[in-house]
């Protein structure tokens, strides 16, 4: 019989590649709304970061950058060559929330398998970036499928071999999904991605704007394998730890084979609400961009671990504190684009 902790949907028509399969491209957003980013020195480091980080992976693939066409020839000199510039209004960074979840169909053929971004349960203004995906699928001439859910692919992890892994914080919460129970929800989200089976854990609700996203805690690398980020010593008075100890025995119980990084014990940042999360990262074509904090000896444990489970692939370390200080890293900046089956 299957564990309480497993939801199963069977027979779906769509599938999410897993992240290290081939792309055709990475997209990205420019943040840009002052009404978001008030602090206009602060906001102008964030958007350094993400030229660096849109550079950087287009290195190894094509970068597509959603900003407002106004915008466009200010950020054109700032941009290598591989990265490109697309008309589409944005006012955050986070495109992994409301950009477009990309599938592929029976047919192998990219469609957008539609999670409805909603401000994190209206908790920020989202009036453009509740617009991107079905843009983006409009520019890309794809079809949308509709999931019937409210939230962020960030709050959700897949392997791309029917598993997924999700904090029920971020899900089964009435400021995203009212109405729908924790089943109807992971079924809907196995649909989605394609999958068969999810894990759940319980997170930790109203402690930050995403509801506690699982992709700065736990990462699929392969099939039914995961890097994680913990403290070496938790402190069982702070929720986040118990919440991620938890979320360990979740994944332990269900026989995941783990490998845990731990958190920065001497970052640049030592502030309670910086994220420093080693496995925040994006894998991308031949390359691995993940974030380093300036603590030598965990930055060389996290780069040798991201080595193990991705052999072969260049592993690329950014200095992205920025993104740390509003509560995200690489992997919440991006969402890939996969490359269609022949």
């Amino acid at each position: 019989m299957m564990s309480p902790a497993l939801s199963s949907a069977r027979s779906s028509r769509l599938w999410v590649p897993p992240e290290e399969a081939r792309h055709e491209a990475t997209l990205m957003q420019w943040p840009s709304d002052r009404r978001v980013y008030r602090d206009r020195p602060f906001l102008e480091e964030v958007q350094q970061t993400i030229v660096h980080v849109a550079n950087t992976i287009g290195d190894f693939e094509p970068v597509k950058l959603l900003a407002d066409p106004d915008l466009h020839g200010a950020l054109h000199r700032r941009l290598s060559g591989n990265v490109a510039l697309w008309p589409i209004p944005t006012q955050d960074l986070w495109c992994r929330d409301s950009g477009p979840l990309i599938a592929l169909n029976k047919a192998g053929k990219q469609v957008v398998s539609h999670i409805q971004f909603n401000g994190w349960g209206r908790k920020q203004r989202h009036a453009e970036d509740g617009k991107i995906a079905e843009l983006v699928a409009e520019r890309l001439g794809l079809p949308v499928v509709s999931s019937g859910l409210r939230g962020e692919a960030g709050g959700v992890e897949h392997d791309g071999h029917g598993l997924l892994m999700a904090h029920e914080s971020s899900w089964v919460i009435s400021n995203r999904n009212p109405g729908l129970d924790k089943t109807e929800i992971g079924d809907r989200l196995c649909k989605a991605y394609g999958a068969d089976q999810i894990i759940w854990s319980k997170g930790l609700k109203g402690q930050d704007i995403t509801d506690y996203h699982i992709d700065s805690l736990a990462r699929f690398t392969g099939p039914r394998r995961a890097l994680m980020n913990l403290p070496r010593k938790p402190d069982t008075r702070d929720p986040f730890h118990r919440a991620a100890l938890n979320t360990h025995d979740a994944l332990r119980g269900q026989g995941l084979d783990i490998e845990i990084i731990p958190d920065p014990q001497k970052p640049r940042v030592r502030a309670p609400e910086f994220v420093a999360s080693y496995v925040n990262f994006y894998a991308c074509n031949g390359a691995v961009i993940a974030s380093q904090f300036g603590d030598k000896e965990t930055d060389e444990i996290a780069k040798a671990a991201l080595s193990r489970h991705y052999p072969g692939r260049e592993i690329v370390m950014l200095n992205t504190d920025p993104l740390g200080w509003i509560g995200g890293g690489i992997h919440c900046a991006t969402q890939q684009i996969p490359v269609v089956r022949p």
